[in-house]
């Protein structure tokens, strides 16, 4: 026979519980902030890409509590079964290594006539934060219980927390060892995996060794504290750790940056060396500093929305250039969280009125390059179809009435300039080259061309200057490197469409004048107007010179120039060893001059050149 209490007891019987609940949660708990990935917390279970029961479940008064993961989504939920009315089940998430956590995330009880229920899906890591989390499921019967914690383990392909130094591929000391009453505390990598370990020598029994793993490059470590900690054993004077990842693919995080610290037996103080991003390649060790600014949840690197088109095309170059398939998630990625309508503020200070599309028409045009570069890379329609798109929205742009041609800068049609028919240039190419049977595009990519060689924008001397002047004459305004660069780019891609050696000879002038000019070169390093003496350049400058390299090693590889590769590669090597820190932070000085600002842009840019010399 089925007891069925009053309503009125039921309702008392349901707040005991949940005070209960709520007693049973420890004063080191805090509230818990929404998280998002791939998805938000409270995704429904149902949409789970996988289910696995990474711990034992726990009996709590004979029902069975469970803790589900899923991994590719990197998500858990909780589940409470064989119970009665309510029971209650919820998810405890911590970012400490269980210390203190966000208590009863989705609790749920078991309804009126049912056995059992469950929780919705809640995030592991937080890339956004920065934060990797450990989770376990906890439900109340009577009692509160809670299963053990699920930390999932780093691994990087096969390389895993945990590996014997004795499997290493390499061992480097990228960093000075640091010292401690007499015993010597280093930091060890091997590079080509993005692993390390740490070392403590000249020392006693009872003297430890550990690493510290950041993944927001040394600023906090909260998970990432003491791993590995060992004691050097008795009889011997040194001892190591295991080997950790610095990267976490699982949980989309990347870029970790660690450290080795150690403590002699008899004092509490400890010492540690500098933290350090492993650097597989220079490519490598560039790409993965990027990606840790990406904000995973929204699709891009906030907050500049033309950059961060540039930022994921350096993405897709090294991907392209290097074979490695590591962030090919983010294009997509990028694609679907991007291309409806933004108002103004959200993404940039215009309006995104969809497809990516704006009032400022070279803003635009980058995103069109974008997913130009993304359909060659991976052969999917839809972007060469929102590329067409965009580029039909610039044609509107084209204006015979006013200098004879040329695309204007905005909608207001207030400036035409260089970088809005660059990109216009180098589109209407591409697209000619990509769609079978065209010739509407590769019309008017020749007129564009005759067009920009007779329009002035190139001045005496081979360099582009930044727009035309009312009276439709060179304006003299500065000259920057992405301007010179899309011409070049534009040029020799035209060359490879028609086969007239007239545009690659315009290409091979325009380069030799960038390479040679010391309006963009100064000892034999790219730099611009604001790279020189105390300026600085501005979120939009960050960006020109990797746009350059771009299109420079494009025309290195259509004409084989031995001079233009020894170029580029000397710009490579430069950005190694004068314009990078030990997390591999890339600067906007190439030469290594003070000051020297760096972020997510100038990494973006840097990048391009360390691939495009790595592919030489």
């Amino acid at each position: 026979m089925t007891l069925r209490l009053p309503r009125a007891v039921s309702a008392l019987l349901a707040l005991a519980l949940a005070l209960a609940a709520l007693v049973a949660v420890p004063a080191t708990s805090h509230a818990a902030t929404q998280v998002c990935a791939l998805a938000c917390d409270t995704l429904d279970p149902s949409k789970a890409q996988r289910e696995t029961f990474p711990v034992a479940d726990r009996n709590v008064n004979g029902r069975i509590l469970r803790l589900h993961v899923s991994g590719p989504d990197d998500m858990a939920w909780a589940s409470i079964d064989n119970g009665v009315t309510g029971d209650a089940v919820w998810l405890d998430r911590s970012w400490d290594r269980g210390a203190t956590w966000e208590p009863m995330l989705g609790k749920a009880s078991i309804p009126s006539m049912w056995t059992g229920t469950r929780t919705l899906m809640y995030n592991i890591t937080d890339p956004v934060g920065h934060r990797r989390g450990w989770i376990r499921a906890c439900g109340d019967a009577g009692t509160v219980s809670c299963t053990d914690w699920v930390n999932p383990t780093v691994c990087d392909g096969t390389s895993c927390d945990g590996a014997d130094p004795a499997d290493a591929a390499g061992d480097d000391t990228p960093v000075p060892s640091t010292t401690l009453f007499g015993r010597t505390i280093s930091l060890h990598v091997d590079q080509k995996n993005a692993m390390a370990w740490g070392v403590i020598a000249a020392g006693g029994p009872g003297d430890e060794i550990w690493l510290d793993r950041s993944w927001d490059g040394g600023a906090t470590w909260p998970e990432g504290s003491s791993l590995g900690r060992t004691s050097v054993p008795s009889g011997a004077t040194s001892t190591r750790t295991a080997m950790f990842a610095t990267r976490d693919p699982r949980g989309l995080m990347y870029g970790g940056a660690v450290r080795a610290c150690g403590r002699e037996a008899s004092h509490q103080e400890g010492s540690c060396t500098t933290w350090v991003r492993p650097a597989p390649s220079r490519p490598r060790a560039a790409v993965d500093a990027l990606m840790a600014s990406y904000q995973t949840n929204e699709g891009w690197w906030p907050s500049s929305w033309w950059n961060s088109a540039v930022a994921l095309t350096s993405v897709i170059d090294f991907a392209e250039r290097t074979g490695r398939h590591d962030y090919d998630w983010v294009i997509a990625r990028t694609f679907e969280q991007n291309r409806g309508a933004f108002a103004a503020g959200v993404r940039s200070s215009d309006p995104v009125e969809g497809d990516f599309i704006s009032r400022a028409i070279d803003d635009s045009g980058w995103w069109a390059v974008t997913w130009l570069s993304a359909y060659d890379y991976t052969g999917d329609r839809r972007y060469l179809d929102e590329a067409v798109t965009i580029t039909n929205y610039v044609h509107q742009y084209w204006d015979t009435g006013t200098c004879g041609g040329g695309v204007w800068w905005d909608r207001e049609r207030t400036y035409k300039n260089a970088v809005t028919n660059g990109l216009y240039l180098w589109l209407t190419t591409a697209l000619h080259q990509r769609i079978s049977g065209d010739t509407a595009w590769g019309q008017r990519a020749t007129t564009a061309a005759d067009w920009y060689l007779n329009s002035g924008l190139i001045n005496s001397s081979g360099l582009v200057n930044d727009g035309l002047n009312t009276s439709c004459s060179n304006n003299g305004q500065t000259v920057w490197s992405y301007n010179q660069g899309l011409a070049i780019g534009a040029f020799t891609q035209l060359w490879r469409s028609t086969g007239n050696n007239r545009y690659l000879d315009a290409a091979k002038h325009l380069a030799d004048a960038a390479t040679s000019s010391p309006q963009l070169t100064r000892d034999g390093i790219l730099t611009e107007s604001c790279d020189t003496g105390t300026n600085s350049c501005d979120d939009n400058q960050k960006q020109f010179k990797g746009i350059f390299i771009r299109h420079l090693a494009d025309l290195a590889d259509a004409t084989g120039s031995a001079t233009y590769r020894a170029y580029i590669k000397n710009q490579a090597d430069s950005i190694w060893a004068a314009d990078r820190d030990s997390l591999s932070r890339l600067g906007q000085r190439w030469a290594g001059s003070a000051p020297n600002q760096t972020d997510w842009r100038t990494q973006a840019s840097a990048l391009e050149a360390l691939t495009a010399a790595d592919g030489l």
